[in-house]
């Protein structure tokens, strides 16, 4: 047995999964990470990069370059030009960013479910009320990146970024383990909830939520890093019009996104949990008026 595949037997235990990712000091582990990420010295960014790709499947043959400064910039990668395209199907809402597929479907009035059996509320995640009726009886998908995927996430669709809310919280690991472990996690760990209108006027609102090792979201319409050491407002304004396939930020790691959606969008077919889904793919059809 190789030592991935023995690291990959031990952390597949969920006792032990749960109690390495999480009954750790999250947020002093999240810091230290953090700075240590950032660190530009060779031997550092090497061995480093090597202890990841030890633990992943971290493949950075898609990387635009190859030369890192630092671990951070490798998490924070670019790809080479062409290789997420966005489908150009004007009823097609896309995948803002690569993942594999979670709980998805229709919201229950205000409930949705972060796995099967265990909901939470649009009132906890998005913590604005006409924003919750907006979402009512729609459609929600959740999409989870993993540690070695490509962390930057894209414009699902021709939208107008109309408004940020940075909601400070705590750091839980968001993989499956500790989704049945924790209730309502996503309402606990930090998010920005990104409001958009389509063109025709449609809500579309995309919850980045952070986690362990990576509570930090860069979001181009923004001049701040959201993260814990965010001061003064919380609620940004933003007059941003992006277009199917713009850049809209990234994480400092691998985490999750959210997509509320209005009720009549529809799953495309390719749309199934567990399923791995790239950025650019089809994820929802909205109709065309």
């Amino acid at each position: 047995m190789t030592i991935r595949n023995l690291i990959a037997s031990l952390t597949q235990q969920e006792n032990l999964n749960f109690l390495l990712t999480n009954r750790i000091p999250r947020a002093a582990a999240t810091r230290f990470i953090g700075w240590f990420s950032k660190i530009e010295q060779p031997l550092i960014r090497d061995l480093s990069i090597a202890g990841w790709r030890l633990f992943s499947d971290l493949d950075l043959s898609e990387a635009r370059k190859t030369d890192f400064k630092s671990l951070h910039d490798c998490f924070t990668r670019e790809l080479k030009p062409g290789l997420r395209p966005y489908d150009p199907d004007p009823s097609i809402v896309c995948s803002p960013c690569d993942a594999i597929i979670g709980a998805h479907g229709a919201i229950a009035d205000t409930e949705l479910f972060q796995i099967k059996g265990a909901p939470y509320s649009l009132t906890d995640l998005l913590g604005d009320p006409a924003l919750v009726d907006t979402h009512r009886n729609g459609r929600f998908i959740t999409l989870r990146l993993t540690s070695s995927m490509y962390h930057r996430f894209h414009a699902p669709y021709d939208c107008h970024i109309e408004r940020v809310t940075f909601i400070h919280g705590d750091t839980w690991n968001v993989n499956p383990i500790t989704l049945k472990r924790i209730e309502r996690l996503f309402c606990k760990n930090e998010r920005a909830v990104i409001e958009t209108r389509l063109a025709t006027g449609e809500a579309l609102t995309l919850v980045p939520v952070a986690a362990i090792l990576v509570a930090s979201i860069r979001l181009h319409c923004l001049d701040v890093m959201l993260n814990a050491q965010t001061e003064g407002p919380t609620v940004f304004a933003c007059d941003a019009n992006v277009h199917k396939g713009d850049e809209l930020g990234w994480f400092e790691h691998g985490s999750t996104i959210i997509m509320l959606a209005p009720e009549h969008f529809e799953f495309c077919d390719n749309v199934s949990e567990s399923a791995r889904i790239r950025a650019g793919e089809p994820l929802m059809r909205k109709s065309i008026v």
